[in-house]
């Protein structure tokens, strides 16, 4: 069985958003943080191989086509805004128009159960929360890089259900940024802390 990864690069208020969508003025905003030896260590991250799991606007960005298309392979896929050379992968697209989040969530739980490298879902801030909220993803891995962006899309979409993470491990670049790998946990407990 293949475990559903979530990696998101993130500004320390949350924002993900790296393109140049809706005039947001940021559009490389973590290039500054990501030397020859950060940019290693995010591919290690990634692994020698996976299967991509994409939301249509970033399989756009990551293919360059801006045009929607499915089951892609792609002897090299790149990830422009961030610069980096992905292993050969096999695409499997969230599709081009709003789906029911039944159907999303049966489309990944069936892609879990086939054979193969993990499934890796980088971007794509619906498709996070829909996986989160159906229980499919095994691990978020989310990089804070030191800067703060205000407004724009943040790394969980409106109505994300509330949960907590445990905490893996916790790895600082001197660049300042920051990798922590989390495994979803149990629901949200809330009250007030023993002594």
């Amino acid at each position: 069985m293949r475990k559903i990864r979530i990696i998101e690069q993130i500004s320390l208020d949350g924002v993900q958003q790296s393109a140049d969508e809706n005039d947001f003025p940021y559009g490389n905003w973590s290039a500054p943080y990501r030397p020859p030896a950060g940019r290693q260590l995010i591919l290690a991250v990634y692994g020698e191989s996976f299967g991509p799991l994409l939301g249509r606007r970033t399989y756009d960005m990551w293919s360059g086509s801006g045009q929607r298309r499915r089951a892609v392979r792609w002897r090299t896929a790149s990830m422009p805004q961030q610069n980096i050379s992905l292993p050969t992968v096999r695409k499997a697209s969230h599709g081009g128009r709003p789906r029911p989040l039944d159907r999303t969530s049966s489309r990944a739980r069936r892609i879990k159960v086939q054979d193969g490298p993990d499934v890796i879902l980088s971007g794509s801030f619906t498709l996070t929360s829909t996986l989160l909220e159906h229980g499919l993803a095994d691990e978020v891995l989310v990089v804070v890089f030191p800067v703060l962006l205000g407004t724009a899309k943040r790394i969980f979409a409106d109505g994300t259900p509330p949960r907590s993470f445990e905490l893996v491990s916790t790895k600082a670049l001197a660049s300042g940024v920051i990798l922590s790998p989390h495994k979803p946990n149990e629901p949200l407990r809330t009250g007030t802390m023993g002594t």
